[in-house]
């Protein structure tokens, strides 16, 4: 392997990471959107990117001509370029992440509302007093 073909294995190392970092940025505007088909599609693409991230890095993980380079600061500036970005992209994962959560816990939510709702609507009186109605009535059982 040559320098050149060195090169060109952090430059599309690079590209690739500028890409996931886009994505994520996408991705939060998907999320904060809560569009499903959208955040389908965007996970779908991040997933392929990450895979192709993960066999390049092995591939270079396995280049002795990279490694010596990298080794002899020949990369230097790419390399530091690389990892600004990996801690942009977690950064930007973590808040995703964020919104996942936030967004979950705000679906709970609503659920235990709509569910103590109909719990109120649903409650009726046997024949000897005693309440009936509630989650039975929906299927669910405690």
């Amino acid at each position: 392997m040559t320098a050149l073909a060195a090169e060109q294995l952090i430059a599309q190392q690079l590209h690739n990471l500028q890409q996931l970092e886009e994505l994520l940025s996408v991705e939060k505007e998907v999320l904060q959107k809560q569009s499903p088909q959208a955040l389908t599609a965007v996970t779908e693409q991040k997933e392929a990117l990450l895979k192709t991230i993960q066999q390049l890095d092995e591939q270079n993980a396995q280049n002795v001509v990279l490694k010596n380079e990298v080794k002899s600061g020949i990369h230097q500036h790419k390399i530091a370029e690389i990892e600004a970005i990996l801690l942009r992209c977690k950064d930007k994962n973590q808040v995703n992440g964020q919104i996942i959560q936030q967004s979950s816990l705000a679906a709970e939510r609503m659920k235990n509302s709509l569910l103590e709702n109909h719990n109120r609507s649903s409650m009726t009186y046997n024949s000897k007093g005693k309440k009936s109605g509630g989650l039975s009535s929906l299927g669910i059982k405690a």
